[in-house]
Order: structure tokens, then C-alpha cells, then sequence
């Protein structure tokens, strides 16, 4: 039950073995998680531009301090692009389901991918891979979830 109504209602994408270190993409996806679709891209477009910072809280040792509403913080401009790119797929795969924006960017998580030498003569290096999931859903149906919910415990 709780399956067709997760496909009514959202949609999910995933970027597989995308080449951006997994802790930046942690710190960005723990930033977008709850906005809307709209929001994470304009935050991500100014983290490319370098206008404003990611905070990092989880993996901040050696991180310094950004101005702001924050301490320490990145510019991560290569995992941001990535990320971008998965979002705006989302947002398009949405629509073609028939799904009306706006959408609330419900879950997104990054996980650590296979990691595979580097090609060539060289040192003993890995290359940095990271899964990315998002998960998308419309913001009407998520306030009326909220509004049963509520309903339900009165």
C-alpha cells in the first residue's frame, strides 16, 4: 500500500559511481534535505559561483571558518555541479510522470561507491565514487500527509 502511494505521489533518482568525494556530498545533501527543488538549485548554483558556503558538520576536521550563519564551511564546486545535474534530472523525470511542481526534496542521500585504482602509471591511488539517491515529492500531497497525520491523533 505504502509503495503505489510513494509512486503516485514522488519520484526517485539515482546517479551512480559519480566522481565527487563522498564527504562533500554528505555535508551537501544534509543542506538541501527538506527544501524544495527551486531552493536546492539556487543554493547550489551560488556554492558553484562561491557566493555562499556549504556548512560541514559532520567531517569538518581541518575545515575553517566562513562568514555567515555558520562555522566551519567549502566551496565543494565539483560535487555541487554533480548534484545539480541528479536534481534537475529529478525535477524532469517528475514532470514526465505527470507530478506539478513544486517539489519538496524528500530524501537525498550520498553513499560511498566502488573505488577503483586510477588509471595509468601511477601511485597507488583509488579514484573517489559516490551513489547519490533524491527522492522528490509534491509539495501539495506532502501537506496533506501532514494534514491526515494531524487528523489521526486528534
Amino acid at each position: 500500500m505504502d509503495n503505489t502511494e510513494k509512486l503516485k505521489t514522488g519520484t526517485t533518482t539515482m546517479g551512480r559511481s559519480l566522481p565527487i568525494s563522498t564527504r562533500h556530498s554528505i555535508e551537501i545533501c544534509s543542506l538541501l534535505r527538506g527544501k524544495t527543488s527551486e531552493q536546492g538549485r539556487k543554493i547550489l548554483e551560488r556554492v558553484i559561483t562561491k557566493k555562499s558556503a556549504v556548512p560541514y558538520r559532520k567531517h569538518m576536521h581541518g575545515v575553517g571558518h566562513r562568514s555567515g550563519n555558520m562555522a566551519a564551511g567549502r566551496y565543494p564546486e565539483k560535487a555541487s555541479s554533480y548534484i545539480l545535474g541528479v536534481l534537475k534530472n529529478a525535477e524532469s523525470n517528475a514532470q514526465d510522470k505527470g507530478l506539478i511542481a513544486p517539489f519538496i526534496i524528500k530524501e537525498i542521500v550520498a553513499n560511498q561507491a566502488s573505488r577503483s585504482w586510477h588509471y595509468g602509471r601511477q601511485k597507488r591511488r583509488k579514484t573517489k565514487r559516490t551513489h547519490l539517491k533524491v527522492v522528490l515529492e509534491e509539495l501539495k500531497s506532502a501537506k496533506e500527509k501532514v494534514e491526515a497525520k494531524s487528523k489521526k491523533e486528534k
